[in-house]
């Protein structure tokens, strides 16, 4: 199973092993990652799952949806180049290791 990890304003890091297709705010969600709420369920059509992606994954990632570079407009916290939606990121092999930062003025 690839794994998450999640770090937060505070350099606190949370890993988490999760089945190939688990969305990372489902993961997030699931288990109690402070800052990450997911209240659409995934659908894109909210931001309260924004994370930034570290540069070094951002690459390996699809691109953004057109629905998806809508929502980013709408965090509370300051879009940036790796801005990205959990919901729209799916674990597989390949992202094993993955690092996110959750904003630190997230829900």
């Amino acid at each position: 199973m690839p794994t998450i990890i999640f770090t937060q304003a505070s350099g606190e890091m949370t890993n988490l092993s999760v089945p190939e297709g688990t969305s990372l705010m489902r993961a997030a969600v699931t288990n109690g990652i402070e800052g990450i709420v997911g209240e659409c369920g995934g659908q894109a059509m909210c931001a309260t799952c924004h994370v930034f992606v570290r540069p070094e994954f951002a690459a390996q990632l699809p691109p953004l949806s057109e629905d998806e570079d809508e929502m980013l407009d709408c965090t509370t916290a300051e879009r940036t180049e790796t801005s990205r939606l959990g919901c729209q990121i799916k674990m597989s092999a390949a992202l094993d290791h993955i690092v996110v930062d959750v904003p630190a003025d997230g829900f």
